[in-house]
């Protein structure tokens, strides 16, 4: 047996929660036969289910199944078995941190199901997909912006600068001033924008101004006083709507996945 494989396998039976119960509990829609086993401790059957889920398990981090890997997953799951056995003896599955322990297992294993439950019955539709690609690439706009700008925190700050502006000064020397992290050290440049990436006031300010023009009255916003550049304006590259689908399909997936949670919470009696 290699020594890399049992730790994997070790780690893939533990996130599955294949033992986030005793045994016996979890083995007893599972004696419907020899046939359903892949092997018995102790009188304790070990179903062929358990080998199948730690089988999927591996082949999604690119493990392929094989007759090798069924035995050492089922040499892994006969030594657990054994070591499960023990701890019950000694009276372990009655500790309290274990039973919250095992509690969190179950829950975090029906969690799962539900998921993919929900994602199989509620599947997102071609429509739903095409549609949200249409808002999304309205939204976006036809156009994209290359811009910098200087974020201040008064407005008399955001007046000095276009003063500062008006005697020659360069732009990029004076973003030195900018509380904008993240383009501060690099001129205050934004790179290139749609319109629809921005919060309104300075979207509208900047689709306003013409190419190399700044903004002569600073402009508010939820973040402070900016006083924008624009450099340059092109074609916006959008993706198709083939290109688009499964990021478009999963985030609405995601959003009525939250939708189901949230109706949930609030019809759950919760003291």
């Amino acid at each position: 047996m290699s020594s890399a494989f049992p730790r994997l396998a070790c780690a893939a039976l533990v996130a599955l929660g294949v033992f986030a119960q005793p045994a016996a509990a979890q083995d007893k829609a599972d004696k419907s036969g020899a046939a359903a086993r892949v092997a018995t401790v102790n009188g304790v059957a070990i179903p062929k289910s358990r080998v199948d889920i730690v089988v999927r398990a591996q082949a999604q981090r690119g493990v392929p199944d094989s007759e090798g890997l069924r035995n050492e997953i089922k040499e892994q799951l006969i030594v657990r078995e054994i070591v499960a056995q023990e701890a019950t003896k000694k009276g372990l599955a009655k500790r309290p941190d274990v039973v919250a322990q095992t509690e969190l297992s179950r829950q975090e294993v029906l969690w799962s199901a539900y998921i993919a439950d929900f994602i199989k019955n509620t599947p997102v539709s071609d429509a739903q997909v095409k549609a949200e690609y249409e808002r999304v690439k309205a939204q976006r706009g036809d156009k994209e912006y290359k811009a910098r700008h200087i974020l201040v925190e008064k407005e008399d700050e955001a007046k000095q600068v276009v003063a500062d502006l008006r005697k020659g000064r360069k732009f990029e020397e004076l973003a030195k001033q900018s509380k904008d992290p993240g383009s501060k050290d690099r001129g205050g440049e934004l790179d290139w924008n749609a319109p629809g990436g921005y919060v309104k006031p300075f979207a509208d300010a900047l689709t306003k101004l013409q190419k190399g023009k700044y903004t002569e009255v600073p402009v508010q916003t939820q973040f402070g006083w900016h006083v924008i550049l624009l450099e340059d304006v092109r074609d916006a590259k959008f993706p198709t709507l083939e290109e688009a689908k499964p990021q478009i399909a999963q985030a609405l997936q995601q959003q009525q996945f939250a939708k189901q949670i949230q109706d949930l919470r609030a019809k759950a009696k919760v003291e």
